[in-house]
């Protein structure tokens, strides 16, 4: 099988996974109890202007029916409008994108700069001071509520030591914000050339970093020296000792095996965390995805849960269409075994 074949069987298994995702979440929904119809009236309107609304958006139709007709409306682009922001769903939806996608891989990207050296490390001297400190380390952190890290984070660097700025917004309140053009402030603020924008842009991502950096680390430390202590003790790795060769080459003959595996767990970890960063979002008023979905979802707004949902759907079929991919380049004997 070529590796357009099997990008295409991808492509092809795609499509009724999402119309599967989107019946979910329309039913779950439409089922949870809660009557958009009652919420926007307000508590004073008429059962007549009750039922005038329920009208004009559709809804006093059957279940079935309204699906096939936001189906429909979801192919041509349309995702409803959110009646909290009183706009499209998917202007919203792709206003605040940059914003949760440069959370969310700076931190992911951190992490995974400390948790696969650390995780190779520990493999390589098992039971050795570094591999118990390691899993120690993972252990805590797989221990920690990411709501609570965030506000521990912040008590400890903003109102204990003064290091960091308040945790409400991108960017500190007497600065001007950059004019968008990626929606990241601080990639906005250098390419304008307004480094006073970008330094207070960095300053406040330094905390929502960490705080998924150190999220993401444990489990990549745990999962890199599993995968690696497998591969240590593989026929690759018996034959290049037996061979003399010197721990350094045989290090990297473990990178080189052990590269796919770890690749797609950490695929896997970014798809995953993107509903840990909206925690993240809300503790530090990021203002991003994640706070938008956690609004939708306590304030009933139909329109926008099910296009949040169906973006975290998207958002993950397309992080593991790219990591199959780079899998296959990596290894094509993966395309014949898919």
């Amino acid at each position: 099988m070529s590796v357009k074949s099997f990008l295409l069987r991808r492509v092809v298994f795609i499509l009724p996974l999402l119309i599967g995702i989107v019946f979910f979440t329309f039913m779950l929904v439409r089922l949870g109890g809660q009557d958009p119809v009652e919420m926007l009236a307000g508590p004073t309107a008429t059962q007549a202007q009750i039922d005038m609304i329920r009208g004009d958006l559709g809804l006093d139709q059957p279940l079935l029916t309204q699906f096939w007709i936001y189906l429909g409306n979801v192919a041509q682009g349309d995702l409803g409008r959110s009646w909290i922001s009183s706009r499209p769903v998917l202007t919203d939806i792709l206003q605040r994108i940059p914003i949760t996608l440069e959370l969310l891989f700076l931190g992911i990207g951190l992490g995974a700069l400390i948790g696969i050296p650390a995780g190779m490390h520990a493999a390589g001297r098992p039971d050795g001071w570094f591999d118990q400190a390691a899993r120690a380390v993972s252990l805590v952190g797989f221990s920690i509520p990411t709501y609570w890290l965030g506000l521990v984070l912040l008590f400890v660097f903003f109102y204990l030591l003064g290091w960091a700025p308040p945790g409400v917004g991108r960017i500190g309140m007497m600065v001007f914000p950059p004019e968008r053009i990626t929606g990241s402030y601080l990639i906005d603020s250098l390419i304008a050339g307004d480094m006073e924008s970008a330094r207070s842009a960095a300053a406040h991502l330094v905390l929502p970093v960490i705080a998924i950096a150190i999220i993401s680390a444990a489990p990549i430390i745990k999962h890199t020296r599993a995968i690696a202590l497998d591969v240590f003790g593989g026929d690759a790795v018996r034959y290049a000792r037996a061979c003399g060769l010197p721990d350094r080459t045989v290090r990297k003959i473990v990178m080189r095996n052990a590269t796919v595996p770890v690749l797609t767990f950490v695929g896997g970890e970014i798809t995953g965390l993107i509903g840990t960063a909206s925690l993240i979002e809300f503790v530090f008023a990021w203002g991003g995805l994640g706070q938008y979905g956690l609004n939708a979802i306590v304030s009933g707004d139909f329109a926008a849960v099910q296009g949040y949902v169906l973006f975290l759907a998207l958002f993950s079929v397309v992080v593991f269409l790219i990591v199959d991919l780079c899998v296959v380049i990596l290894e094509p004997r993966n395309v014949e075994a898919a």
